[in-house]
Parts: C-alpha cells; sequence; structure tokens
C-alpha cells in the first residue's frame, strides 16, 4: 500500500468527559503518520462528525439542513487535526467539496496528487457536499477518485464481529471477509452505498481499533491485528 485514505471518528477524538478533543490522541496519530510519510506513503483523512452532530435531533429540522450541519461539523474537526498535525511538523491542506470561504480549498484530483506528491497530508471535509450520503460514502468516493490502494477504517472496537461484542459477549470476530460477505451478513461496518462503491472500484478496507498502540503504523505491515475486507 502507498496511498490511502484513513476514516476517523470523530466521537475518537472526544477529550476528557466526553467533549473537546483528546489533543495527546491526535498528537499520536500525528507521528504514526509523520512515520509513514517518511517511508514514502500518501496519506488522505476523512472524519466524521458525531463528536459534534449525528442526524437530526428535532424533526422541525429538515434533513438537507441537518445533513449539512454535519457536513460543517466534519469541516470543524479537520480545522482542529490538521493544526495539531502542524505543530507536530506535518504539512497539511485541507479540501472540501463546497466553497468554505478562505479556510478550505476546493477538491480536485490533481490538486490532492499535487499535495500527496509533495508530503502534505491532505483532509477531504464537508463529506460529499450533499446531503443524504455519509461520511461512509464521502470516503470511498474519495478512494475512487483518488486510486487509493485502500481505505482504513480506525474504529472504537478492534475489527468486525458477527454481532455486536459490547451487547453479545459470545461475538467472533472476523480474522478476513469480503465485502459481499459483509453485506450479505449486514455487519453495518460502512453503509449499503459505500460498499457497493468499494466492490464496483476493488476497494479493500482494513478495520481496526485507533487506539490501540501504533494501530496505524501496524496496518501497513505483518502485525495488524483487526479485520482485513478483501473484494474478491
Amino acid at each position: 500500500m502507498k496511498r490511502v485514505i484513513l476514516k476517523l471518528s470523530g466521537e475518537a477524538l472526544f477529550g476528557d468527559g466526553g467533549h473537546g478533543y483528546d489533543d495527546e490522541l491526535i498528537m499520536n496519530i500525528a507521528d504514526q503518520i509523520k512515520t509513514l510519510i517518511g517511508k514514502g506513503m500518501e496519506i488522505c483523512i476523512v472524519i466524521g462528525g458525531g463528536n459534534y452532530w449525528r442526524g437530526r435531533t428535532s424533526h422541525r429540522i429538515d434533513r438537507c439542513k441537518s445533513d449539512q450541519i454535519g457536513m460543517l461539523a466534519t469541516v470543524m474537526n479537520c480545522i482542529y487535526v490538521s493544526e495539531i498535525f502542524r505543530s507536530c511538523g506535518i504539512d497539511t491542506a485541507i479540501l472540501t467539496p463546497f466553497v468554505y470561504a478562505n479556510m478550505t480549498e476546493m477538491f480536485t484530483k490533481d490538486k490532492t496528487k499535487q499535495y500527496l506528491e509533495s508530503g502534505h497530508v491532505v483532509f477531504f471535509a464537508g463529506g460529499t457536499g450533499h446531503p443524504y450520503f455519509s461520511t461512509d460514502t464521502a470516503i470511498t468516493l474519495r478512494a475512487a477518485e483518488m486510486e487509493a490502494d485502500a481505505i482504513l477504517l480506525a474504529k472504537n472496537i478492534d475489527g468486525v464481529y458477527d454481532s455486536d461484542p459490547a451487547k453479545n459477549p459470545d461475538a467472533v470476530k472476523y480474522d478476513s471477509l469480503s465485502v459481499s460477505e459483509m453485506v450479505e451478513k449486514q455487519l453495518g461496518v460502512i453503509d449499503m452505498t459505500a460498499s457497493v462503491m468499494c466492490m464496483e472500484n476493488s476497494i479493500p478496507l482494513r478495520v481496526f481499533a485507533l487506539k490501540e498502540q501504533d494501530s496505524i503504523l501496524n496496518a501497513f505491515g505483518d502485525e495488524f491485528s483487526g479485520t482485513i475486507v478483501t473484494v474478491d
């Protein structure tokens, strides 16, 4: 793998007390990514907005407007994490599918490639720019556009299970499975639209626990202990 897109959940960035940001965690992520860039890897990042907004909290809010709030939440997260990365000596760029004043740049494939080739970490913020599409869909869309070698899903759980391990102590973890199996078994790792895009564009996934020691680095090597999702 040379070019990957890393998906971070917004909730995973929470600081103490379930609010703000965990700067120590973000700096640890930055250290791992800095090591990967030093080895010639090209890293793009998508961050969810769940620490700010998780869908409509009131039916008085139109679905489209609710989704727009979620898009803006991802922009705020990317700006914050980008700044922590910069403080760790990493060059960054934040690209969005819509004009966001002077805070981000408009996404194009050519611009992204230029940034990656110059050693920048590229943050894809704002989802797809349209309502009714999740960050799962946004990450697979960007992975397809950028011809990424894989999508890395950093979660609060250490892989894909046959049922929710928080509810079922006998849940079984998969070392590997295919995207089609994941869909057939309704495992809910990513949504249906994103799953179909992965199958159509032959984009494999690696699912792992973000907070495990060197988890992002291990996703590139033999020490990976999460779940590999193939497109065979």
